[in-house]
């Protein structure tokens, strides 16, 4: 997935209701949404559901409280649901089917993975106007649009930071994944964006772990990398500790940690810590959540990359609210499969020639508020 500097700079500097301006400029809806009924009259209530992974991550909170607090502004009833645990798909299927039967007008959804695609299709030929956040599903147009962070600059911004941070060290890395059972592109574009950005090839797109398992990178100065294993965290702290101790027990020289998110990197933290290693290793991770944030501020990861998980559910309510009342669908970013809501390296240790943010400022920004 390509970087596109035009689209991070405009999104880092516009103000939400510009981005909601822009994203809502389109000329038609994606092909596949059924979207011929009779638009609701201004004064009537639309009905839309949230489905968010799971209500256990912050990052899913804070996308539930601004469709809340946009849903009130909208006139939009607002029902939300969620997965148990990070991909749970059976819950979030039950939802898509009650959303339907409710009638509403569309569904706001982060997906736990293909297994949802089928539903989504029933959603859609139902007349419902189907937006997802956070991860595009595969294929892309199984849904009317998805708001997303470009998960592959993301992970982009962090590879590049930890080759400038090694200065010519070589890297034991340790690639702490979301899943091992199945793939979503969250999951691969986060971890194939960081190696890249490392100056790693990464000859499979379509999945984790096609890198060779040593050789050369060649971002930053330069050096020889060594791939411990890749180990599924389910992006939960509980996950990130026991991924980490188990590529320890593999591999006791890492001294590079990806993390998929911020609270798999806390869990690989306190692995690290029990065992004496921790002012050793350079965690990096993604999100820039308010907690994340705080770790990054306590040195406990070296940067992470953030992301604006309200801001995509606001943009979500109101192209929805705005779509059922007879206005016209948003369209992807230029050169993307989705409309990107931006991303930023967060670090209190700058790396010559990339731009980034300091703990402090990325505090008054984290989880878009």
């Amino acid at each position: 997935m390509p970087l596109h500097p035009k689209y991070r700079a405009i999104l880092a500097t516009v103000s939400l209701s510009a981005v909601a301006a822009l994203s809502l400029a389109g000329c038609s809806s994606p092909a596949g949404s059924a979207t011929s009924a009779a638009p609701a009259g201004a004064d009537e209530q639309v009905g839309v559901t949230l489905i968010v992974k799971t209500t256990s991550n912050p990052f899913f909170v804070s996308m539930e409280e601004a469709a809340q607090a946009d849903a009130e502004k909208a006139n939009v009833k607002l029902t939300l649901a969620a997965g148990k645990k990070d991909g749970d798909t059976d819950s979030q299927i039950q939802a898509i089917e009650n959303a339907i039967s409710r009638g509403d007008k569309g569904i706001l959804i982060t997906p736990n993975g293909p297994a949802v695609i089928n539903e989504i299709a029933k959603a859609r030929k139902a007349g419902l106007y189907v937006i997802a956040l956070d991860t595009v599903p595969d294929p892309a147009d199984s849904v009317d649009i998805t708001f997303a962070t470009d998960n592959f600059a993301a992970g982009e911004l962090i590879g590049k930071w930890t080759a400038e941070k090694l200065a010519g060290q070589t890297a034991n890395i340790a690639m702490l994944d979301l899943f091992s059972d199945q793939i979503v592109t969250v999951d691969t574009a986060r971890d194939q964006g960081f190696l890249s950005g490392m100056g790693i090839e990464v000859p499979d797109p379509s999945k984790n772990g096609s890198e060779a398992p040593s050789g050369t990178y060649t971002g930053g100065k330069g050096g020889s990398y060594t791939i411990a294993g890749h180990q599924a965290t389910q992006g939960a702290e509980d996950g990130g500790r026991s991924a980490m101790e188990t590529l320890l027990s593999k591999d006791p020289n890492i001294n590079v940690v990806y993390t998929i998110n911020e609270p798999a990197a806390y869990g690989a933290y306190q692995a690290l810590k029990a065992a004496g290693k921790e002012k050793d290793v350079i965690i990096v991770s993604v999100d820039g959540g308010c907690t994340g944030v705080g770790y990054v501020k306590d040195g406990i990861i070296g940067a992470t990359a953030q992301q604006y998980p309200s801001k995509m559910a606001s943009l979500g309510m109101e192209a929805i609210a705005d779509i059922a009342r007879g206005g016209e669908a948003p369209t992807p970013t230029d050169g993307l499969d989705f409309f990107s809501t931006g991303q930023q390296l967060v670090t209190d240790q700058p790396q010559t020639g990339l731009e980034s943010l300091t703990s402090a400022d990325a505090a008054s920004t984290c989880w878009g508020k």
